[in-house]
């Protein structure tokens, strides 16, 4: 680190460049990012540059090198934004937020995780059996959420395909004593269909190729990725992901988490229930469409723990009120294709906050009592998708695209307007920048 902080390249700090030009701002970028910079400031937020490998610069060594430090006295570093918002939660006993925004695979995911990395090792390490447990437990959330919400996509083999926003709760004494997960707009269309190039969400491949054979045998499931519809264009792409390691170290997650094994179980049941859904077919006999397998309907309703022909019924029909009465209406062979399709999206969905909702009920602060022990901080880390643009963009992607622009919008309000308005509180000269 010493070396790193007499050996600077370029301008470390945007702010400090003498004429700013997008050239300018590039070539900064691209001499910094060349000589293993792959962070530089302008001013309070930090520019990240993904080097899509491992660096040797997110160690303890590094840690210690920041903790505590003011937020221009050492390198640019996440670390340097992690300590800063620590530091002004503690000091002015004030919520913090941090938040991570750029494209699809620019490495938000893996940002957030280095910030509550850096956060539970620089809080009394070792001191406190509750602290540690609360520490390891939100660190343990991050990889059971990416195995149910992430995905390899033609950008990044780890994609976020969901928004998070976690809040880290803090006692009195700077202290990790809880925290509390929001998901938003989890992209459910993935389960039945992917872009070329791209898979399904990780956890159908780590149960495939992870799982027992007495655990695939009691779901009726095979190791061949390509017996099912759902994932099966994706199934011999390369990912820099190990499916199979991954799946024991999410089943140890969930397990250190507090999952009981009985959950765990429903999880890997509803997994290989919509693995089956998918490969539902419909056969027209005249023009009353019909299931082709029943013995996948058989299968699914003992997965689901429900009957079959209420599985049967729920595939080929749908219910209409037409004033008092209700009758029910059989599906066309497309309506019928749809609804399979609806219900493995809504099945995922709904397991996926489930899930989140389990993690928070674990995770949530417990006894704490203000009048005791004073008012508890709040540190906000919100990785959000990445902005994106398909061959064939879906309502969600457009969703996800909004929100980008929004949080775009957030990011020039703090750096331009406020920064401007604050000079001329101040009656300091400058030169007008001008903005959308």
């Amino acid at each position: 680190m010493a070396e790193q902080e007499s050996l600077e390249f370029g301008k470390a700090d945007f702010v400090l460049m003498d004429t700013v030009s997008m050239p300018e701002f590039m070539a900064n970028l691209k001499l910094r990012f060349e000589k293993g910079r792959i962070y530089t400031f302008i001013g309070e937020v930090v520019v990240s540059v993904n080097p899509y490998k491992l660096l040797n610069i997110y160690g303890r060594d590094t840690i210690e090198q920041y903790k505590g430090r003011e937020l221009y006295e050492r390198p640019p570093h996440l670390f340097a934004i992690a300590d800063a918002a620590y530091k002004a939660m503690k000091r002015r006993s004030k919520d913090t937020c941090i938040v991570i925004s750029g494209e699809s695979g620019a490495g938000k995911t893996e940002a957030s995780k280095y910030i509550m990395q850096y956060i539970a090792a620089i809080t009394n390490p070792g001191q406190r059996a509750e602290v540690e447990r609360v520490k390891n437990m939100l660190l343990k959330s991050n990889c059971v959420l990416e195995a149910f919400g992430n995905a390899k996509t033609n950008r990044n083999d780890n994609s976020s395909r969901f928004g998070k926003y976690m809040d880290i709760n803090f006692d009195f004494k700077g202290d990790p004593i809880g925290g509390h997960i929001n998901n938003y707009l989890l992209e459910k269309s993935r389960v039945i269909v992917q872009q070329p190039g791209e898979r399904s969400f990780h956890s159908f491949y780590q149960l495939l190729q992870g799982g027992s054979e007495q655990i695939l045998r009691s779901l009726h499931l095979r190791k061949s990725l390509s017996s099912y519809n759902y994932i099966h264009v994706g199934a011999q792409l390369k990912c820099s992901i190990n499916d199979a390691v991954e799946f024991k170290v999410v089943a140890d997650a969930m397990k250190v988490i507090g999952f009981k094994p009985e959950e765990i179980q429903t999880v890997y049941k509803i997994l290989a229930t919509i693995l089956h859904l998918g490969n539902l077919k419909f056969v027209v006999d005249g023009d009353t469409p019909l299931i082709e397998n029943d013995k996948v309907v058989s299968i699914i309703a003992e997965l689901l723990s429900t009957k079959t022909d209420m599985v049967e019924k729920a595939l080929l029909y749908r219910t209409v009120a037409t004033g008092r009465d209700i009758i029910d209406k059989q599906h066309t062979e497309q309506e019928a294709s749809y609804g399979r399709d609806a219900f493995a999206k809504a099945i995922y969905e709904r397991l996926f906050c489930w899930i989140v909702t389990r993690i928070n009920d674990i995770i949530e602060v417990k006894n704490y009592d203000t009048t005791i022990h004073g008012k508890n901080t709040v540190i906000g880390v919100l990785d959000i998708y990445g902005f994106e643009i398909f061959d064939n963009n879906s309502f969600e992607q457009f969703c996800i695209n909004y929100c980008n622009e929004k949080l775009q919008q957030l990011f020039i309000q703090l750096v331009l307007k406020q920064e401007q308005e604050e000079y001329q509180r101040e009656g300091i000269p400058w030169k007008h920048v001008g903005f959308l």
